[in-house]
Parts: structure tokens; sequence; C-alpha cells
């Protein structure tokens, strides 16, 4: 920044920023605190205002900045999180890289529709969750965009619907705070070529940047191929009071998909069980933010955004019809497979504002925040369905037209308004109070007049409340307490996939289904962080009670798209963590380790063919204690960094978890037992040939361990020679478990140079 401008604003940011730990000449404006390359304030709120400084904030905030990402250059931001996060664990469902599964301390966003979401996702304080089922796609945004990510636990009111078990804030980069140029080339293992650009540059009052990723991989499995195609941009303005920046990201993707693997057919785990299963992914997503200093502690931020989405999926089904009998015609089903297409195209548009103002009242300093927002979401959703025949390999030809099965209009409508007060109550002592209330409709509308009880109106609405308290004796401890409630609304895609007796194939079919109710999630939490001479750390206990949580039940289908939604009563989930970073020059080491006990509170009846306990109607019986499936109880991970020469780093890092149950296995009884658990190792070097330029290579999976991070329970109808299709031989389909592979060893090198 020029000295006269800093000159300018010296004044008026002095009192802004002096809570915060941050030098005023490090942002020309509050706004830009989070596009910085260190952060130590967190964002408790989408619009983050002035921010809260660490030690103030009742929680186990992780904060990871760029410098993290570069070091480690990971495919995607799960694979980051996953390798570096306390209680994050990825898991590949669909079996693609980008498509990735995130669980935090027992709750997800994810991508896959038939993964119930209990995460929220913002980028530049603006909601991702996708309206139709507030899936989240981690293909969309480049991972050189990402200026900092801050990992939020709780069931944090202030960032609304979904936040049941956390939210997960991704600032992105601006022009005035990462100036220069860089170009990266790499490839590797599996077919992967790259090509990563970015560029900043500030100039008086505006700035720019610009990023992009190509990248085309073959996948870990055969037909896994993925194509990347992203862009991110960010035009910035700024004066003494005003920060504004209109940014558009961009991205057209095509991903395929492996599906789940039988145990039967792990001795060949790059073999598909069947394909295709395809999605293309494309969005155009502008935001237009900007932040206004109305004076000596007052400061207004606004958003405003649109989103659009389009998903094209297609996927090859086993035909459950197949020998049956039209009682109507008498006729027998011969078709062995479908090909089932659908299209999602979402428009979601919507506004946030928010006041803060840094006042003493009393003789106590407050930070006060008060802020609104609006989202709208409208969608329309189409299936086709083609009768198929099954290749020798697995493959689906099509034996007929596609004929359409569903098409209708989805329009979500969110509102949302919420006020927070943090007030130093004594020295060493923080009070944060804060309260939200939010409201959700959601109307559904049948385009093809053949389904009238598929039309419906529902609303849901909570005020949702927090307390927190922070004990600051000295720089090096903080300690905390805090409980917090939020709410996550029922989707779409839950409300009319939720009758056992005539499952989903997701995203494949919509049915008239009964109502379901809003989850309530409430969260108490104590812990301490600080220093102790070089070290680091952080210490956590945490309890999650949702009530009226919603579970997908599988059908036994052997997809993880094949099941039902419904509420299932209360459930727990409850842990520890703890992390410690050391930093004895030249080595860092970093040690994370969590435990998460996820158990059902309730009893309740589900519908599971493929669980070995099953009665004769295929439904077993969950009972209060049972553990939720999905998450691993124990997870550990080691980093290692060391500055081995000027010119050269060294880095290793290790993430194991422990077994897990499979999904259609709520009752913990299936005679598969768990998924077992793993450890996979990954290593990375980087050589300087000069300060502009840098050759780096990667090994993933260096010990190339055979392992699955998700489970679920099936029917696999494979089961005629060589793995063709067993009913048309007459050979039953077999219940098997079902499971998702990690990627095997993965070689990648390139060169980076910078400007």
């Amino acid at each position: 920044m020029e000295p006269r401008r800093r000159s300018r604003i010296a004044g008026p940011l002095a009192f802004a920023l002096a809570c915060t730990g941050i030098d005023a000449r490090s942002a020309d404006n509050p706004a830009e605190i989070f596009e910085l390359p260190s952060v130590q304030v967190v964002g408790t709120a989408p619009l983050p205002g002035f921010g809260t400084p660490l030690r103030d904030v009742p929680a186990n905030v992780q904060i990871f900045d760029n410098r993290a990402l570069t070091r480690t250059r990971p495919l995607t931001l799960t694979q980051f999180l996953d390798a570096n996060s306390n209680s994050v664990n990825a898991s590949s469902g669909q079996g693609n890289p980008y498509q990735q599964s995130v669980d935090f301390r027992g709750f997800t966003a994810s991508p896959l529709l038939g993964t119930p979401q209990g995460l929220s996702v913002f980028q530049d304080g603006v909601r991702i969750n996708e309206p139709f089922g507030d899936a989240v796609n981690w293909d969309l945004l480049p991972r050189s965009a990402i200026s900092s990510v801050q990992l939020i636990p709780g069931s944090v009111p202030a960032f609304g619907l979904n936040t049941l078990g956390g939210a997960l804030a991704i600032y992105t980069k601006s022009g005035a705070q990462h100036p220069g140029g860089g170009v990266e080339l790499s490839g590797g293992s599996r077919g992967r070529r790259e090509l990563e650009f970015e560029y900043g540059r500030a100039s008086g009052r505006f700035d720019a940047f610009a990023t992009g990723h190509i990248a085309e991989d073959d996948g870990a499995s055969q037909h896994g191929a993925s194509r990347i195609r992203q862009f991110f941009g960010k035009l910035g303005f700024q004066d003494e009071r005003l920060d504004l920046d209109v940014s558009a990201t961009l991205a057209d993707n095509t991903l395929n998909g492996a599906q789940t693997l039988p145990v039967s057919f792990l001795d060949r785990p790059r073999d598909p069980y069947t394909y295709p299963d395809l999605n293309e992914n494309r969005v155009a997503f502008v935001i237009v933010k900007g932040s206004r200093l109305l004076g000596d502690g007052q400061l207004v931020d606004a958003n405003v955004f649109m989103r659009r989405f389009h998903n094209a999926n297609l996927s090859s089904n086993v035909d459950d019809e197949f020998g049956a009998v039209d009682p109507e015609t008498g006729i027998l089903h011969t078709t062995t497979a479908t090909n089932d297409r659908a299209t999602t195209d979402a428009t979601s548009f919507g506004a946030a504002l928010q006041w803060t103002l840094r006042e003493t009242f009393l003789g106590r300093p407050h930070q006060i925040a008060i802020g609104a927002t609006v989202r709208h979401g409208l969608t329309r959703f189409a299936q086709f369905t083609q009768p198929a025949a099954f290749t020798n390999d697995r493959g689906t030809t099509g034996t007929g037209a596609f004929r359409s099965t569903t098409d209708v209009d989805l329009r979500n409508g969110d509102f949302g308004i919420h006020a927070s007060d943090v007030v130093r109550i004594a020295p060493d002592w923080t009070l944060t109070v804060a309260a939200r209330y939010d409201t959700s409709r959601v109307t559904i509308d049948d385009r093809t007049g053949e389904s009238p009880a598929l039309k419906g109106a529902h609303r849901f609405a909570r005020v949702n409340p927090a307390l927190g308290i922070t004990f600051n004796p000295d720089d090096a401890l903080t300690a905390y307490a805090s409980y917090s409630e939020s709410m996550r609304a029922p989707t779409p895609i839950e409300l009319t996939c939720a009758d056992p007796e005539d499952p989903c194939k997701l995203p494949n079919q919509f049915l008239a289904d009964p109502t379901l109710a809003k989850v309530v999630s409430s969260t108490i939490e104590s812990g301490a962080r600080g220093t102790w001479r070089s070290v680091r750390w952080s210490a956590a206990l945490y309890r999650s009670e949702l009530r009226d949580d919603l579970a997908f039940i599988a059908s036994g289908a052997g997809a993880t798209n094949a099941g039902y939604f419904r509420n299932v009563g209360r459930t727990r989930r409850q842990g520890i963590e703890l992390a410690a970073t050391v930093r004895v020059e030249p080595v860092t080491l970093a040690l994370r380790y969590n435990v998460i006990d996820a158990r059902f509170r309730s009893t309740f009846e589900a519908e599971s063919a493929a669980n070995s306990e099953a009665d004769p109607r295929g439904a077993i019986v969950v009972h209060p204690g049972d553990r939720i499936p999905g998450i691993p109880m124990h997870a550990a991970k080691l980093r290692v960094d060391w500055d081995a020469t000027p010119r050269l780093t060294l880095g290793a890092s290790i993430a194991a978890a422990s077994g897990q149950y499979a999904r259609g296995d709520e009752n913990n009884r299936d005679r598969s037992g768990r998924v077992p658990g793993y450890a996979v190792t990954h290593v990375e070097a980087e050589y300087r040939l000069s300060p502009r330029v840098a050759l780096f290579a990667q090994v993933d999976n260096l010990l190339d361990r055979h392992y699955a991070n998700f489970g679920l329970l099936g029917s696999n109808a494979f089961t005629g020679p060589d793995r063709t299709f067993g009913p048309a031989a007459g050979v039953a389909a077999a219940p098997e478990q079902f499971r998702a592979l990690g990627a095997p060893r993965g070689v990648f090198a390139g060169v980076r140079g910078t400007w």
C-alpha cells in the first residue's frame, strides 16, 4: 500500500484493528483481513465484520492459511482437510477424488445426495451448499483461489441453516494481498496432467486477482477419468472507508466414478462394479461484497450473489424388477439393467447485511453485530430411464429409448436474522451471547401433471441461541466453555424420498412421501489452547445432541444412492480433540488425535435387507447405543516438515483411522463386521533452483496400502461366471459389504515459476 494512503486510513482503522492483533498496515480495510496470507482472526458469522480475535472465541477453531495449502499441494481441499484437520476424515463413496465427502465430528458435507448434510460451507460469506439437497460440490473452486480456511465447530447459530456440527469458511485471495504471478505444471501416475496459474496486482485504489486450474486424470480405477476446468477472478476497489470486491467462479468439470465394490471383488480393485457413472458439473457464481466504515468502531458489511449450477448425471444400475412377472400383463421382466439419466438446473440468489459496532458501555468493551440474510433457490429436476443390458465387464448398453419419469420444480426460500455481543466482562474474561431466527420454506411442483400428490409446501422455523465464555489469564493460555443450538430444515430431495416401501435411486426418483421434521442440534464444548515454550497446543471436549435426526437408510441395492430418508429420533456425537505443534529448527512436528463416539439414542426400525440380522421383511431394529455408521471412532495424524537446506524442504504425513460400521449396518450386528481401519503415508519434497523457480515431487500412499474409507451393505448381483450378471444365469444375488477404496500409490512431480 502506498504511504500516503496508509496515513489517511490509520486513524479510522486504529481502533478497529487494535483488538485483532493485526497491524493496521497489514490490511487496507477490515474486510481484507481474511484475504491475508496469515490469519489469526475468526469470522464468527458469514459476514465477519471486524472479526473476533482467536483468544475470545469459545471453540476449538482450526485455521489454515495459503502457505499450508501451497506446501502440501493437495489435489483438492477435501484431501488437505483429511490430512491436516482434527476430527476430519474424507471418504470416497463416489470413487472420484474430486467428489469426496468430508466428515467433521460425525457431521458431513458431501456432493452425494444420499448423505444427510450437517455442515454449512461458505465462500466469501456466501453459503455454497446447493439448494437442491444441501450438497457441497468441492470440485468447483480452484485450490489456488483459497487464501485461508477456518473450520468452526459446534451448532453455531450465526451461520444459519444446516450448521449442526460446524461451519467451514473459505476466504479467497485478492490482488492487494497476493500480488505477483505464478505458473505450475505437474503430472504423474494414472495419467495426471495439471496446469495452474495465478496473477495478482494492485495499483492505487484498485486491485485484481485471477487464477485457473486445468487437469486431466485417468483415475485410480477403470472408467474413472476426470476432466477439470476451473477459474476464479476478483476485482477490488478500496479507499479510506470503503472496500468493494466483485468475484466470479467458473467451472466445467466431467467426473467419472467407480462406485463401491463388494468384498468379493477386492482382488481386482481397478474393476468397476457397473459403469458408466458420470457427473458433469458446471457453475457460474458471482459475488459482490463490500464493507464501509461509518466511523470509529462501526462497520457495515453487505453482499449479493447469484449462482447458476448445472449437473448432468448418468448412472448404470441393476434392474431390481428382473425376473418378476407383471401382475397386469403376465409378462416376464427380462431387462437386466437400466441407464438412469438426471439433470439438475439450479439458480440461487440472495443477499446479506450486517452492522458491527465496537463501543464501551458501562465501562465494558462490547462488539455488537446485527445482521440478516435472505436466499432463494429455484431448481428444475428431470429424470429419465432407459432399459439396458450388461456387457461381460458390467458395462451397460441401452436396449430402448429413454423415457421421462420425473419432472419437477422446486423452490427454497430462507430468511434469517442474527445478533451477537462479545463483551469483556473482566480483564481476563470475555462473554459471547448470540441468537438467530431462521425460517425456511420448500415448495415442490410436479410439471407432468401425473403426480399431484408430489406437490406440497413445507415451512420450518426456529430461534437458536448461543452462549460462550473465555478466560485468558495471560497471552499463553485460553480456556473456554460454550453452549449453542442450530436447526436444519429437510431439503426437497429428503422431503420427496422418505418412504421405506418405495426407496429412491437418488437422484433418479421423486415420490410423494411423508413429511419430515426439522433437525435440532445442541452442542456443549469446553477446552483450552495455548503455548508452552516452543509448543502450540489445544484440547477440546464436546457433545452434540440431535433431536429428530435425519438418516439415509440404505435399501440394499449395493449403491450409495439407493434408499430413503427418515427421522430417527435422538442421536449423540461426543468426543475429544488433542493437538500439538512444535518447532525445533529446522523441523516442525504436528500431531493431532481425536475420539468421536457417535451413537443412536432412540429405537427405530430400518429397512436393510442385505443385513444378516434382517427379519423376513428385510427390516432391522436399531437400539440406543448402536454406533452411527461411517464414523471412525479414533483418528490420528502426524506431520513432519524439515527445512533440510536453505533450498530443500522435505515433508511427510501419516493419517490413521480406526474401523467404521458400514451404512445399512445401523444395528452393528451384520456378520461382515466393520470396515477395517487404515494408516496411509504421504511424502513430498521441494527444491528451489532459484528464488522464483522450484521443483517439487510427492508420493501419495507411499507404502501402497490397500484400504477402504467408506462401506455399505448391498446385494451383489454379479455372481455368475467371471462375475457376470448372476440372476440371468440362475444364480441368486448375494448380500455383501461394499467398500469405497482409497487410491493406490501415486507419484507426481512438477515445476513452479513465480514473478
